[in-house]
């Protein structure tokens, strides 16, 4: 028990005032034997935590008015003078230096102050805590309380039987309701129906974690509720507002949209409580007790979470949300190879000597959403992690509306990717190994049509208030809108700053209409802009406008997402001449609606998906023929397969094998190219190492030639005078995790970032991002504590066991009547309702959540998340709160049972029963 770990972290500067006075108050309220010597044996020490928090604001004169309280016991200001000899008025003055600082209560009560102290947690260091003057003079008062729980904490592992600790969870109330066998105390509204003086607080915990840098992104602000005498003396003291019952319950509400989870101080006997907090698992003190020490039965419910398997789909919602990573996804498909089907952790407190190998001190950084075994392949393969599973088991059902908030959950565009989507989910799809693939985007499409018409789109509602705070995002296209759209679901002010005269970036510039019509684009931004998100466009940041003049101008933070929206070049001869054009380039200025002359023979060099759009675009404005010339072979080309076909179909020759040697030009005009055999494209560490025979040339003739052999990107002076740096590629150096660049206050995504990819990678950069930017503007956030880091494995799909599943072939939409291949509108259809329900069925539902029924503390956070009714809370325990005065017989009598079981465990393992 000596380690770092539960030891009391001092900020650089403490300096320790050894006040035997303040050690004797100390001593009292953790109720140590009377009179002994401060600091000596049998007392607190003069690094603990209990003493450190006081010393910070109560004087000598303080502590020796409060030593007449005495323990839970209520006093006046007359009755401490008396036994104190000193002036009634000079008593109530300390005494209320004491309740303001928060070392003890004071009530009113038949018109006199009465003052009385309580335990250490829940009670004073809450309320030292909660007043903000106090953090603002005292800092060191968050250390003290943070170290609270890790000094104290490993000494109550196995001692407090369930429903006895000192804080408990209750559950949220609407995941109890078909509980026949619930006890009235494990309703919240119990608390607040009974009592008609209400507050809110701050959380401490989480101011705790401000202070020392290590907040978890849950802010602190108005989380906590206090009820009756609590709600008095917070209200008269300053550290609370009052709030009505109905505000109480709202504020409730709200932490639960919000993921968070209640708990009450346990110390009021049965049936009593005086606060109710809104916790987070990754930021709670309390709740540290069961992420940290595993000592769960110390906070826990009764309850605890069951799944249905044959409801549950995968969606992840739950996993996400539980503040104690006790649930996980896995694998519901039988298997001829082994699968994980048992999380339950077995080496508990309960029968165990708890020291410290057994702790999981990296609780809030080693989160795990994932089974060994793996899940949904689609799910795992989704660069967004998307609940796929979960939107298509709701289309089934018909409820469209919810599939589509669902996705929204993790992307913003959701009726773009269902047109431009490279599909790595359908890639995925277990189904594949059987057949073909679910059509996912298809099914995505359908949904998203929703989007679409003004009359069924549906804005999301905000999740908070942060309008306070300024936020730039530099660029329109996947990755800046999506970042844009997460920070105004909770509330900031967002700009994004664009340079061309029209937002979305190379959705609305680098890809043509029959992929992406512009009104499908401009539909989404809609949405983006009814949250309030301002667009400014024409603004190039860096030559119109300075990141160090929008930061004068109150922009605390920064996403940069620019994209990679320049041609690159072959760097040949001839590539001035007249006729030759990058495939960025050509594209842009079509899509702009430029006059582009390609008549005659147009020559696309290329094989990735710019090189079949500028191919098709050119099939379009040209009566001659359209060749594409790549180096890969025809299995090798990195575009996909459906542009490959729908290319072909449009009577565009591609010729593979080829790359090229110069261009042709006469008179500075283009005319033609010539080309040498590509033997191979990769060497056998499959690196790019093209190989070609220099003797087998072909020269063709053409009268365009457009160069589409990647992108670059255009950083102007966009990073001058920043500590941003770039790699050899051009992109932006940015952390993998967090997406932060060298310059703080500077982040970035997308294309511009990790090279030119797919819109659904932007998009979950720009979500990263977003979290990013909610952290670092706000005080004291850390950018990777209590941070899912989205780490996702796909199940074994060869050792798919599929017994029975819908034969039904793949649906596929039927093309628009009269859009031809000359046409720019996109001819692609959607697929019916009767064939949404005939491709939902086809999903195998691959994947399950699974509980890990120990660790569960039974909060119900998972049941509001889900839209399958696939988990509830089941009544496992039977456990009530005692009275604080009364709870030490209660604790002893457990300790002296766990002896017992370690050592009947011990005897068990000499002899291999174990």
């Amino acid at each position: 028990m000596g380690s770092q770990t539960t030891k009391m972290i001092f900020p650089p500067g403490y300096v320790c005032r050894y006040d035997e006075q303040v050690m004797r108050l100390a001593n009292m309220m953790g109720r140590k034997k009377p009179n002994v010597r401060p600091g000596g044996k049998g007392s607190l020490q003069w690094d603990d935590p209990e003493y450190v928090i006081l010393e910070a604001g109560v004087t000598s004169e303080m502590a020796e008015v409060g030593l007449c309280l005495g323990s839970y016991e209520k006093h006046s200001a007359a009755e401490v003078a008396k036994k104190l000899g000193k002036s009634e008025d000079y008593c109530h003055e300390q005494l209320m230096k004491l309740a303001v600082y928060g070392a003890c209560f004071v009530n009113r009560v038949e018109g006199v102050d009465l003052f009385w102290t309580e335990t250490w947690i829940p009670g004073t260091m809450e309320m030292i805590v909660n007043n903000m003057d106090n953090i603002e003079k005292y800092p060191i008062v968050a250390y003290a309380m943070e170290a609270y729980g890790r000094v104290r904490g490993p000494l109550s592992s196995g001692a407090f039987p369930v429903g006895v600790g000192l804080m408990r969870v209750i559950p949220i109330e609407s995941a109890i309701d078909g509980e026949s066998r619930k006890a009235g105390y494990e309703e919240i509204s119990k608390y607040l129906n009974e009592n008609d003086l209400f507050s809110v607080s701050n959380c401490s915990c989480r101011t705790d974690r401000e202070v020392m840098g290590e907040g978890c992104g849950h802010l602190k602000e108005d989380m906590c509720i206090q009820m009756g005498h609590a709600a008095e003396y917070y209200i008269r003291t300053g550290r609370g507002r009052q709030i009505t019952r109905e505000e109480a319950f709202a504020i409730l509400k709200r932490a639960e949209e919000n993921g968070l989870m209640h708990e009450i101080p346990n110390t009021d006997g049965p049936g009593h409580t005086h606060a109710i907090c809104n916790c987070c698992g990754c930021g709670c003190l309390s709740m540290r007790t069961a992420t940290m020490f595993k000592n769960v039965d110390m906070i826990r419910s009764n309850y605890r979470a069951v799944v249905d398997r044959e409801k549950c789909v995968a969606c992840g919602r739950c996993v996400e949300n539980c503040p104690v990573n006790a649930l996980k996804l896995g694998q519901k498909l039988c298997s001829s190879t082994p699968v994980v089907t048992d999380i339950t952790t077995r080496i508990t407190p309960r029968d165990e000597v708890w020291e410290e190998d057994k702790w999981n001190e990296e609780y809030r950084t080693n989160r795990e959403n994932v089974v060994d075994s793996g899940t949904a392949p689609c799910k795992t393969n989704c660069p967004a992690h998307i609940g796929i599973q979960g939107y298509i088991k709701l289309a089934a059902q018909g409820r469209y509306q919810e599939a589509l908030e669902l996705i929204r959950l993790e992307n913003p565009l959701p009726a773009v990717c269902g047109r431009i989507c490279n599909r790595r989910c359908e890639q995925a799809c277990t189904r594949g190994e059987v057949d073909s693939p679910v059509a996912i985007d298809e099914i995505k499409k359908y949904v998203a049509q929703l989007e679409l018409d003004p009359a069924t789109r549906k804005i999301p509602e905000k999740r908070h208030d942060y309008s306070d705070k300024k936020i730039a995002v530099i660029g329109s296209g996947p990755a800046g809108l999506s970042c844009a759209y997460f920070l105004a679901l909770d509330g900031y002010q967002v700009t994004i700053f664009e340079k061309e005269e029209k937002p979305g970036g190379m959705l609305t510039l680098g890809i043509p209409g029959f992929r992406l019509e512009k009104a499908v684009v401009e539909a989404e931004i809609q949405i983006i802009r009814e949250l309030g998100v301002e667009f400014r466009m024409g603004v190039e940041v860096g030559k119109d406008v300075t990141l160090t003049q929008l930061r004068q101008e109150g922009y605390r933070g920064f996403y940069v997402a620019i994209g990679a929206s320049g041609g690159r070049k072959l760097g040949i001869l001839g590539e001035e001449a007249e006729g030759v054009f990058t495939g960025i380039d050509c594209l842009k200025r079509i899509n702009r609606g430029d006059v582009v002359d390609l008549s005659g023979n147009t020559i696309v060099i290329g094989g990735g998906n710019v090189a079949v759009d500028a191919a098709r675009a050119a099939a379009r404005l040209s009566q001659g023929e359209v060749r594409m010339y790549c180096l890969e072979s025809r299995e090798e080309m990195p575009a996909s397969e459906e542009e490959i076909q729908e290319a072909l179909e449009e009577g565009i020759h591609i010729c593979n094998g080829y790359g090229p040697v110069r261009i042709a030009e006469s008179g500075g005009k283009v005319e033609g190219v010539l080309f040498q055999k590509c033997l191979s494209v990769f060497d056998e560490a499959g690196r790019f190492a093209p190989v070609f025979d220099e003797t087998d040339t072909i020269l063709v003739p053409a009268d365009h030639v457009v160069v589409t052999v990647g992108q670059s990107i255009q950083w102007g002076d966009l990073l001058e005078g920043t500590k941003a740096e770039l790699r050899r590629n051009n992109t932006i150096v940015a952390d993998a995790l967090t997406y932060q660049t060298g310059e703080a206050d500077v982040f970035a995504g997308g294309d511009c970032c990790s090279g030119p990819g797919f819109a659904i990678d932007a998009i979950a950069a720009g979500k990263q991002g977003a979290i990013s930017l909610h952290r670092f503007v706000q005080n004291g956030q850390s950018l990777v504590i209590g941070r899912d880091r989205r780490i996702y494995k796909e199940l074994d799909k060869k050792g798919a066991v599929l017994e029975e599943y819908d034969r039904t072939p793949r649906q596929r939409p039927d093309n628009l009547d009269g859009v031809g291949h000359r046409s720019f509108a996109d001819g692609r259809g959607v697929l019916t309702e009767e064939q949404i329900q005939k491709e939902t069925a086809r999903c195998l539902g691959c994947g399950a959540t699974m509980v890990d029924e120990y660790m569960c503390v039974g909060c119900g956070q998972c049941t509001t998340k889900c839209k399958f009714d696939a988990i509830h809370l089941e009544r496992v325990y039977d456990g009530a709160g005692v009275e604080f005065t009364e709870m030490k017989p209660v604790v002893i009598k457990q300790m002296v049972k766990r002896k017992g079981k370690i050592a009947f465990k011990k005897i068990k393992k000499k002899f291999g029963a174990v």
